[in-house]
């Protein structure tokens, strides 16, 4: 059951990635989608994929390797004291992948590279247009919004909130202010 949720978290992940910035883009792809889909679509409270983020060990190294491996653009280190970790960003045509190592004993980060010595993805990041009301609607639900339940700045210094995985099959979900 928690490998199907997973799955269709993923496959809609990627699927939010690859259309999500051709329907802003390109409004001749909807010419081509039966009127139900344009309809399900735009009444979907997330946007694009923002970022996945990955929890590293060694954050030069990560760098280094997707670089190096994949050819990949990747920032500056950006030191986050708020929010106990150091990230960078690695871009893509379509969403970026953050990579997140510790900063600090009392990162939230560390307890899961404790977990996962070798790292792994730690959260998918959508873009909503309201967090405001995206909190409010998701509660309505039923859905736990972590910490205090009040949208606070993320990495790219706009508003976020994470949700509770156990209510989102086991994936830890962090909604960004578009």
């Amino acid at each position: 059951m928690v490998a199907n949720c997973l799955i269709c978290i993923i496959l809609l992940s990627i699927g939010l990635a690859i259309f999500g910035a051709g329907w802003r883009f390109l409004p001749a792809l909807r010419e081509h989608l039966p009127t139900e889909q344009t309809l399900a679509y735009a009444g979907a409270m997330i946007g694009r994929l923002n970022h996945v983020a990955i929890v590293v060990a060694d954050l030069a190294a990560a760098s280094e390797l997707y670089e190096r491996a994949l050819g990949a653009r990747v920032s500056a280190p950006r030191v986050l004291p708020a929010h106990g970790v150091t990230v960078v960003f690695v871009d893509l045509p379509n969403t970026r992948i953050e990579l997140l190592e510790p900063l600090g004993a009392d990162s939230p980060v560390r307890s899961f590279l404790e977990r996962h010595p070798e790292g792994g993805m730690h959260h998918l990041c959508y873009e909503v247009d309201d967090i405001i009301a995206a909190r409010d609607r998701l509660r309505a639900e039923g859905a736990r919004v972590l910490g205090d339940g009040e949208p606070r700045l993320g990495a790219h210094d706009k508003p976020v909130l994470f949700l509770h995985p156990k209510d989102f099959c086991g994936t830890l979900i962090e909604l960004e202010e578009a």
